[in-house]
């Protein structure tokens, strides 16, 4: 198990992404104005987001750049003032964390194109499904194969409280259906000023807590910094936003939350702490299944589910928070499965 991290150090990291995140959206946003990056908003969206069109986007490399350059100084930090720190760079912690990296760099390449696709056409589309698809399945197998390597060579789901479920070689191949599904799943979260972000500061420090029981003060580090940089991004982007993240910052974090589950192989405790997110794209699936069946109903106002509530007279606000306060029960619900279901 690693060493335990000083507090100073976790009470840094979080402030830092906070500060860098904040103060590089007063700088970005009109960068991104000047440029043209700006938000064509989908034909079918609710009449009150008309008045979003031309909002900025690719708003995620604020926190992109916030979480990264306070992870940085966190682990500077951790490797020169913490005795004993494991967290080194000839180490399998320090591989794992760089692998994380990779692969949720490459999710927000994914959105980037998306969003580059979008903003020069000036259009709603951006890539397609399949050409989404097909690099998502791709960089999915290529994590999940990199954490063989590093020797999680388990197929085993851990149920709490149960005990555990050796899937033999089925494991890859669902694994990889719930990589693909829960990166998107974290996308189409993104739909309401605020509502992304705010879930993902309560998933950031939930994975935080969650990696220091487990020991992987990586990703604790990482976490943190997550939830400190949404925190920073939420000064520009709670309502009325003045930037969008885009799929460049909803398919970065779509990989983080991926990415810590898996690499602490605990998948049963992703799925309860992610349970908003994979609520929200169950029932975009529900919605087209149903559609398809029934030839033209609809079991929602619209999909996903958080715009069938503001077409049914809520406000973002309170979107954001109901949403927010069932990701803090989940958050909390699965740190206690952990805890307490060995």
């Amino acid at each position: 198990m690693n060493s335990v991290l000083p507090y100073w150090i976790e009470l840094l990291v979080p402030a830092l992404a906070f500060i860098i995140t904040a103060v590089t959206g007063h700088f970005l946003i009109p960068a991104l104005k000047k440029v043209g990056m700006k938000q064509t908003i989908y034909e079918l969206a609710p009449d009150s987001h008309k008045k979003k069109q031309g909002t900025p986007m690719m708003g995620g490399f604020m926190f992109i750049i916030g979480s990264l350059a306070a992870l940085a100084v966190g682990i500077v930090f951790y490797y020169k003032f913490s005795e004993n720190a494991l967290l080194r760079l000839d180490n399998v912690p320090f591989y794992r964390l760089i692998v994380g990296i990779i692969f949720i760099l490459l999710n927000a390449s994914i959105g980037f194109t998306d969003d580059y696709i979008k903003a020069v056409k000036h259009q709603n589309a951006g890539l397609n499904p399949k050409q989404k698809m097909i690099l998502q399945f791709f960089y999915g197998a290529a994590f999940l194969y990199a954490l063989y390597v590093l020797g999680d060579t388990s197929t085993a789901v851990i149920f709490p409280f149960l005990g555990s479920l050796n899937l033999g070689l089925f494991y890859y191949p669902i694994m990889l259906l719930v990589i693909v599904y829960l990166t998107n799943a974290v996308n189409l979260t993104d739909g309401v000023d605020g509502l992304c972000g705010s879930i993902t500061v309560i998933t950031g420090v939930a994975f935080a807590m969650c990696s220091a029981l487990l020991g992987a003060q990586e990703y604790t580090l990482f976490s943190l910094a997550i939830a400190g940089a949404c925190l920073g991004f939420l000064v520009h982007n709670l309502h009325p936003a003045a930037v969008m993240m885009g799929d460049t910052g909803s398919m970065y974090l779509g990989g983080f939350v991926v990415t810590v589950g898996f690499v602490l192989h605990q998948h049963i405790i992703l799925f309860v702490v992610a349970l908003v997110y994979i609520i929200e794209a169950l029932s975009v699936v529900l919605q087209v299944t149903y559609f398809k069946i029934t030839k033209g109903k609809r079991i929602f106002k619209m999909s996903p589910i958080h715009h069938h509530y503001e077409l049914s007279g809520w406000s973002e606000n309170k979107i954001v928070a109901v949403f927010s306060i069932a990701a803090l029960v989940c958050a909390v619900a699965g740190y206690l499965l952990l805890t307490f279901g060995e």
